[in-house]
C-alpha cells in the first residue's frame, strides 16, 4: 500500500495495512519548506522521507492585500534591526476608507521560524469596523506551483491546504484576551463581524477551489471558541454553521476536510462531528487537552479520522523510553477500528535542531512502525 493510499483510506476510516505516520509541518516532500533547506534538519528529514507518510502543506498564491480582499489598500511599513538579538521588528500601517489608520507590529527572531504579533491590527470593536470597511474585492488564486508539489509528493503522501474559518480571522486581528471580551460583551457586534468575514471567506474559498483542488483542507480557528475561553453555546453559534458550510463546499469540489483545534474539545466534540468533516487534529491529551485519546477515538469511531496526539514537548524534552511508551499507548488507545494517523501536535521551529529532538523523532517513527501494523 502506498503512503497516498494509506492516508486517504485512513481519513475515510477504511482498513489500511498500518497506522499512517505523519510528522505534521515537518514534511520531507516539499523542497520549498525551511526544514528541507536548513542544514541541521537534514538528517531527520532524510529519515522522515524514508519512513513516514507525507502530508505536504501547500496553498495556491493569491492577490489578497488586506482584510481578505484584493482591494488595493495602501500598506506602509518600517523595520528596525537588533543585530545582537537577531531580531527584526516591523510596524505596519493601513489607512481605511474612514481615514483612520490601523497599525500592527510583528517581530521575527533569526533562529526561530515564526512571527510574533506583538501589536494586533484591531484594539477595539471600532477598529474591527474600520478593518471590514476595506471594500471587498474577491481574491484570485494562482496554482501554477501545484505541478511541482504534486510531483514531489507523488505516491508518498497527499497535499493539504490550510485556511481559516471566521473565528480564526476575528480572534487573530485582536489580542486574544480582548477578542474574548469583545465576543462576550458585544456579542451582536461580534456576530455581525463574523457574518461579513464568512461572506468574504466563502467567495475566496470557492475561487481557491476553482483554481486547484487538493486532497485535504485543514480548517483552522475553532480552537479560539472552545472552553474555557468561551462557553460551548458560542461554539454552536460561531463555529458550527460556518465550518459546516465550508466543509460542504470543499466536499462538493471533491476535497476532504480536517478540523484543526488545539486545547479542550471534549464538550464541543459532538458539535465538531455535526460539521461533517472527515478528520480532526491535533487531539491533545490532558492537561493540554481535556479528553484522553481512547475516549475521543470511541466517540468519533467510523465518523472522523483522528490525527495526533504526541505532544511536541515530549519529542523535544522527554527520554527515548518515555517517547516509546507514549507511542505504544497511542496505538493501544486509537489503533483499533482504523481511522487513526499518529502525529505530533506541532513541529519544531528552532534553528539549529537539537540532537535530542532528532533522536526522539526517530524513536517515535520506529516505535510507530513496530506497533502500527494491522
Amino acid at each position: 500500500m502506498t503512503s497516498r493510499e494509506r492516508l486517504l483510506r485512513a481519513i475515510q476510516c477504511k482498513p489500511v495495512d498500518r497506522v499512517p505516520i505523519n510528522t505534521y509541518e515537518l514534511c520531507a516532500r516539499n523542497s520549498h519548506s525551511f526544514e528541507n533547506q536548513e542544514p541541521s534538519y537534514q538528517g531527520l528529514m532524510a529519515y522522515i522521507r524514508e519512513h513516514t507518510d507525507a502530508v505536504a502543506m501547500w496553498n495556491p498564491s493569491h492577490d489578497g492585500v488586506f482584510a481578505l480582499s484584493a482591494h488595493p489598500t495602501e500598506i506602509t511599513h518600517t523595520s528596525t534591526e537588533d543585530v545582537a538579538r537577531g531580531l527584526t521588528t516591523t510596524q505596519y500601517r493601513a489607512v481605511t476608507p474612514s481615514g483612520r489608520t490601523l497599525t500592527w507590529t510583528d517581530k521575527v527572531y533569526k533562529d526561530v521560524i515564526t512571527t510574533w504579533h506583538t501589536e494586533h491590527i484591531c484594539k477595539t470593536p471600532q477598529d474591527v469596523d474600520d478593518y471590514l470597511s476595506i471594500p471587498f474585492v474577491p481574491q484570485t488564486y494562482d496554482a501554477s506551483d501545484f505541478p511541482r508539489i504534486s510531483a514531489e509528493v507523488g505516491q508518498h503522501g497527499i497535499v493539504m491546504a490550510s485556511l481559516g474559518d471566521p473565528a480564526c480571522t476575528a480572534m487573530e486581528i485582536m489580542e486574544f484576551g480582548e477578542a474574548t471580551v469583545w465576543a462576550m460583551t458585544e456579542t451582536d457586534h461580534f456576530a455581525h463581524a463574523m457574518e461579513e468575514i464568512h461572506r468574504r471567506n466563502m467567495i475566496n474559498l470557492e475561487n481557491m477551489l476553482k483554481a486547484q483542488v487538493v486532497d485535504l483542507y485543514r480548517i483552522c480557528g475553532p480552537e479560539y471558541i472552545t472552553p474555557p475561553y468561551l462557553p460551548p453555546r458560542y461554539f454552536e453559534r460561531f463555529v458550527v454553521p460556518y465550518v459546516t458550510q465550508m466543509t460542504d463546499l470543499i466536499h462538493r469540489y471533491g476535497g476532504l476536510v480536517r478540523i484543526h483545534s488545539h486545547g479542550k474539545v471534549k464538550h464541543v466534540l459532538d458539535m465538531i462531528l455535526s460539521c461533517g468533516a472527515d478528520a480532526i487534529d491535533p487531539c491533545e491529551a490532558p492537561p493540554d487537552g481535556d479528553i484522553e485519546l481512547g475516549e475521543l477515538k470511541q466517540r468519533v469511531a467510523g465518523k472522523l479520522c483522528v490525527f495526533g496526539n504526541l505532544q511536541l514537548k515530549l519529542l523535544e524534552h522527554a527520554s527515548g523510553e518515555q517517547v516509546r511508551d507514549t507511542v505504544q499507548q497511542c496505538m493501544r488507545e486509537a489503533k483499533d477500528g482504523y481511522g487513526y494517523v499518529i502525529m505530533p501536535t506541532a513541529s519544531p521551529i528552532n534553528i539549529p535542531l537539537s540532537s535530542k529532538t532528532e533522536a526522539n523523532y526517530k524513536t517515535f517513527i520506529n516505535t510507530a512502525l513496530e506497533y502500527g501494523a494491522y
